[in-house]
C-alpha cells in the first residue's frame, strides 16, 4: 500500500508499506490513480536485487527487506535464489560464483537490498 507521496517538479518519492517493511521507490511518472492509501502490485527485475547474509552496518540501499531462502537452483553462470519475504515470492539472479561463495541454503535468514530507483508500480490496484 501506498503510505506516502513526495514530490518536488516531476521527481516523485512513494512510499509503501511492504507486509510491515517500509519500501520506497524514486519515479519521474506516476499512474495517475497512485494515491496514499492505494493498494498496488509492485515489481523489480530478478536482476536488481542484491543479497545480504548476517548483514549490519548502513549502505546507501534505501530498501533492506528481510527474507529466507527458499531454494537456489545452480546454473553453469547464474544461480536463481528463490525468497520469501512477507508472504510473497521473489527471485534473485546472481553470479554462481556469488551464490557459492555465500553458501545460500534453504531456510536461511537474508536480506535483500533494493535501490529505491529500482522498484517501480506495476499496477494500482484501488
Amino acid at each position: 500500500m501506498i503510505t506516502e507521496i513526495a514530490s518536488e517538479g516531476s521527481l516523485h518519492i512513494v512510499t509503501f508499506d511492504f507486509a510491515g517493511t517500509r519500501l520506497q521507490m524514486m519515479s519521474l511518472a506516476l499512474p495517475r490513480e497512485a494515491k496514499a492509501g492505494a493498494e498496488v502490485v509492485l515489481t523489480i527485475k530478478s536482476t536488481y536485487i542484491a543479497l545480504a547474509k548476517s548483514f549490519s552496518g548502513e549502505v546507501s540501499y534505501t530498501n533492506l527487506i528481510p527474507a529466507a531462502v527458499a531454494a537456489v537452483r545452480q546454473g553453469k553462470l547464474l544461480s536463481s535464489v528463490l525468497l520469501e519475504a512477507g508472504g510473497y515470492r521473489l527471485e534473485s539472479i546472481l553470479t554462481r560464483d556469488a551464490a557459492e561463495r555465500m553458501r545460500l541454503r534453504k531456510g536461511e535468514e537474508v536480506t535483500l537490498l533494493v535501490k529505491a530507483s529500482e522498484l517501480s508500480i506495476l499496477e494500482v490496484l484501488g
